[in-house]
């Protein structure tokens, strides 16, 4: 008999990558800058206002979801296909903040490191976190998952 878990069983929490990505970075801009922009650029006002649109759109993201009544985490089952707010226009508003976010640590700081952490960032979440989530929303939802994917990107 085999027991399936209700959820997407995602390969890694994205938060923790993207601490992981930033304490990384940092600490290799530490070691061994490499800076991107012109110096005469006010890296730190753009990084932080680039920063705080992520924060905005992560905020707006968690807002729609609690108020939809499902839960944020991923490892917690999903009890409902969220489409209004930022899931209107995207399917990973989450997400999409957490890489805005990031981009604006790397103009803030100035380091190629973190920006090169956004790479990386990418391709753990798109692949391990959210094909599996799309396969376990397929897979629960169905044809309101698939109707919903075929409207709305999953990035922008």
């Amino acid at each position: 008999m085999t027991e399936t878990k209700d959820s997407a069983n995602a390969i890694v929490r994205p938060p923790i990558v993207l601490l992981l990505v930033i304490a990384a970075g940092l600490a290799l801009h530490w070691f061994y800058p490499l800076r991107w922009l012109p110096a005469n650029m006010p890296s730190g006002w753009i990084g932080a206002a680039i920063f705080a649109l992520g924060l905005a759109l992560f905020i707006w993201a968690i807002v729609t979801f609690r108020s939809a009544g499902t839960p944020v985490q991923g490892s917690q089952p999903t009890t409902a296909i969220v489409t209004g707010g930022p899931y209107g226009f995207s399917r990973n508003p989450i997400y999409l903040a957490m890489f805005t976010g990031l981009a604006g640590i790397a103009v803030g700081f100035d380091t190629l490191w973190v920006l090169a952490g956004l790479i990386a960032f990418y391709f753990v979440l798109r692949y391990g976190v959210v094909a599996r989530e799309e396969a376990y929303l397929e897979r629960k939802f169905g044809s309101v998952y698939l109707d919903y994917k075929s409207r709305v990107r999953r990035w922008l």
